[in-house]
């Protein structure tokens, strides 16, 4: 099966599931690695509206729900290890929904090509609009670039 269909399939399943439990879906990889296929799945935890810790009580919940989900199914026919985990604190910022709700916390841009000399930025996050970032530099310069000239972005691990 297809990488994207079998992240859509998961994305079907995990959106009633998600919204009885408390987590919502943050993305899928289907992945080989040192000759092993992973089936890798970020989910988030949701309470009271509001985004939670992920504990490793919920992620093996989600889990085994998921892993019978697929025995069931069958979708993929190849063998594969499934791995349920949160998106961590230095999760990658993909989707539109992941800019709004990151608005204002600290990001790392890792570029394909340099701009200015430089091959990655960091700063606040101040806007994302039609696949425009904006970020301000620890000198309030504000850095504007096409999402697409990114290779990663990912949140900032700031102790």
């Amino acid at each position: 099966m297809a990488k994207k269909k079998t992240g859509e399939l998961i994305a079907e399943w995990m959106a009633p599931y998600g919204e009885e439990n408390g987590y919502e879906l943050s993305r899928t990889e289907f992945v080989k690695e040192a000759g092993t296929w992973y089936l890798k799945v970020y989910v988030d935890r949701i309470e009271n509206g509001e985004y939670g810790w992920m504990t490793s009580d919920d992620c093996e919940k989600i889990s085994r729900w998921l892993s019978d989900r697929l025995d069931e199914e069958d979708p993929i026919k190849q063998n594969y290890v499934l791995e349920v985990s949160s998106p961590g604190l230095d999760r990658p910022l993909i989707s539109d929904k992941d800019f709004a709700r990151f608005k204002g916390s600290r990001i790392e841009i890792k570029l394909y090509e340099a701009m200015d000399g430089k091959k990655q930025l960091e700063g606040e996050l101040t806007a994302y609009k039609d696949g425009i970032v904006t970020i301000k530099d620890d000198k309030g310069t504000e850095i504007t670039l096409p999402k697409e000239k990114a290779a990663k972005i990912n949140l900032a691990v700031v102790f």
